[in-house]
């Protein structure tokens, strides 16, 4: 038995009218189904006819949309670009500001130093002559040692 004799045994067990409204149902429906798949397609089958359709009023409101967030691009654009600068100039600065202290920071500690050896040098000499006057150096030892002490 196929299912062609199956639907044949269904609508003869019914009354001549009942199965005329049945078919004028089912033809309803086909036609109704071919309409709304050529219209949406298969989301007709998913939401029927009840699907939004985007009016003039809501494309203009995503157009409205669309050129708010492209001000706030623009403008954000233009405020990182102030912040650039603005710490550009900054660290410009920090690094302007740190090379002159370092460079006074050189020019101290060759004072230091200059200075430093000169009172080294001093008191080498002095301990010269107090290593002669004790009687531990004699004059050809000290007069080396200064002619070292002046060749620094």
């Amino acid at each position: 038995m196929t299912g062609w004799d199956i639907l044949d045994k269904f609508i003869n067990s019914f009354p001549p009218i009942a199965t005329a409204l049945t078919l004028l149902a089912v033809l309803a429906a086909v036609v109704i189904l071919i309409v709304g798949f050529s219209k949406h397609g298969f989301n007709f089958l998913k939401y029927g006819f009840k699907q939004m359709i985007l009016d003039s009023s809501l494309e203009k409101r995503f157009d409205d949309l669309g050129a708010r967030i492209d001000g706030i691009h623009t403008e954000l654009g233009a405020r990182i670009d102030g912040i650039h600068t603005e710490l550009g100039a900054r660290i410009d600065g920090i690094h302007t500001e740190l090379g002159a202290r370092i460079d006074g920071v050189h020019t101290e500690l060759g004072a230091i130093k200059s200075n430093h050896f000169g009172h080294l040098k001093d008191f080498l000499a002095e301990l010269t002559s107090i290593l002669l006057d004790k009687g531990i150096i004699n004059n050809t030892d000290k007069a080396r040692l200064d002619s070292r002490l002046r060749g620094m």
